[in-house]
């Protein structure tokens, strides 16, 4: 059984990644989010549920305790809360995390409103962890899995991604970690 936990599982693309994961008998979910009946309604009855915030260094490293990976789906002080991610990680012996960043973090010069996406980035390629960060494009709800991906370094593409899709890459990633490690992601709706 692969233990998972969601830091920012409130987010709508986590709530989707959920959906699927929830599904999925050989994978364990712990949800971590501050308020956990922000998950009204979401079928969670065979997940854990640990109310936290990722910058309570103590509730985080117990939380991560034990688990497998890490999926990070947060917005706000991204650089600190990386810090604090890839320590609890580090000291808890848990080696695989899913990043989401955002796409335009490596162009020159970066918008300011992507210099912490960018930072949390640099934090986790740094860290020795077995990482695969994703920089989605700007998200839709279209009801659609479609899309494709472009590595650090190549030209990005595209302009949208349903926010399906990206949940749909995300789960992929979380049942499969080797087949991503070590890899910075664009990811876009084709032809968008």
């Amino acid at each position: 059984m692969k233990k998972v936990i969601i830091l920012g599982a409130v987010g709508n693309i986590a709530k989707q990644v959920i959906d699927i994961l929830v599904k999925k008998d050989e994978i364990s979910l712990t949800l971590f989010l501050r308020n956990a009946s922000r998950l009204k309604g979401k079928d969670i009855s065979t997940c854990r549920i640990v109310e936290g915030d990722v910058m309570d260094f103590k509730k985080l490293k117990e939380a991560v305790a034990g688990h497998d990976m890490v999926y990070v789906n947060l917005a706000g002080d991204l650089e600190s809360m990386a810090k604090n991610i890839v320590k609890a990680m580090q000291e808890t012996g848990t080696k695989k995390i899913v990043f989401i960043s955002s796409i335009g973090i490596y162009d020159e010069p970066i918008k300011s409103v992507l210099i912490p996406y960018r930072k949390a980035a640099d934090v986790i390629e740094s860290s020795g962890l077995e990482y695969t960060i994703l920089r989605p494009t700007w998200f839709t709800s279209v009801n659609e899995v479609d899309y494709e991906t472009t590595r650090k370094g190549e030209s990005e593409k595209g302009s949208v991604i349903s926010q399906k899709s990206l949940a749909t890459l995300i789960s992929k990633i979380i049942e499969s970690p080797e087949k991503y490690a070590g890899e910075n992601l664009g990811v876009n709706k084709p032809n968008s």
